[in-house]
């Protein structure tokens, strides 16, 4: 039988001194592709799409912000509340139209509260448009899931126009001209659906009253 010699001391020194380097080696190898991955990719990645963003798409990049008298008064990008009846509203938000605290209702559809809630929405667009319930888009009583969506649908919009005209002083078809004329087709001819921005509507309706009697965009 042959039998394996135990190892001297010094082999056993040796052995663990090789262990350790290799332990050492291993342990600044990983630490290493950490730091490179981060570096790569938290700083430089990052840096990489903000100058691309800066370079191709400035406006954009910075928040799609619209100025009037020097005075940023929204993005084209969020939406924004209107309780006047001289404006058309947005979706419902779930988050107060915070663009800081983006969310949904986050209920289940079988949520009897969802529902409960729905039917509320529903019907005070109905009331506030003078129309049945029946005839209320979807969009105008449920909340998207930013809760910032800035469009609405072009039906969303038809069924608001008697209002508006009548609350401006406008005829009918001057205000549904504005909205054919804001209404953005499908990107690309493919993805989404046909959409009416709502600030950038309630702004051109603004523009047909002269400068002294135009009123703010916001909150109104």
């Amino acid at each position: 039988m042959n039998m394996i010699a135990p190892l001297s001391n010094n082999a056993r020194k040796a052995a663990a001194t090789d262990s350790t380097v290799v332990d050492r080696g291993l342990w600044r190898g990983a630490i290493g592709l950490t730091v490179l991955s981060l570096a790569g990719f938290g700083f430089l990645y990052s840096l990489a799409g903000v100058g691309v963003g800066q370079a191709l798409f400035p406006r954009t990049a910075n928040g799609s912000l619209i100025e009037r008298d020097g005075k940023v008064i929204g993005s084209e990008l969020v939406a924004q509340p209107f309780a006047s009846d001289k404006y058309f509203q947005p979706r419902p938000s779930a988050a107060g139209y915070n663009p800081l605290a983006l969310a949904g209702s986050n209920q289940a559809r079988t949520n009897p509260d969802l529902r409960k809630r729905l039917e509320g929405t529903r019907a005070a667009a109905a009331q506030r448009e003078g129309v049945d319930s029946s005839m209320v888009p979807g969009d105008l009583f449920t909340q998207s899931g930013g809760g910032i969506d800035p469009h609405i649908s072009p039906q969303a919009a038809a069924i608001q126009v008697d209002r508006v005209a009548r609350a401006r002083g406008l005829g009918r078809n001057v205000v549904e001209g504005l909205v054919a004329w804001h209404t953005e087709n499908k990107q690309l001819g493919l993805l989404g659906q046909p959409r009416v921005n709502v600030l950038d509507l309630n702004l051109a309706l603004d523009d047909l009253a002269s400068p002294a009697t135009r009123a703010p965009a916001a909150n109104q």
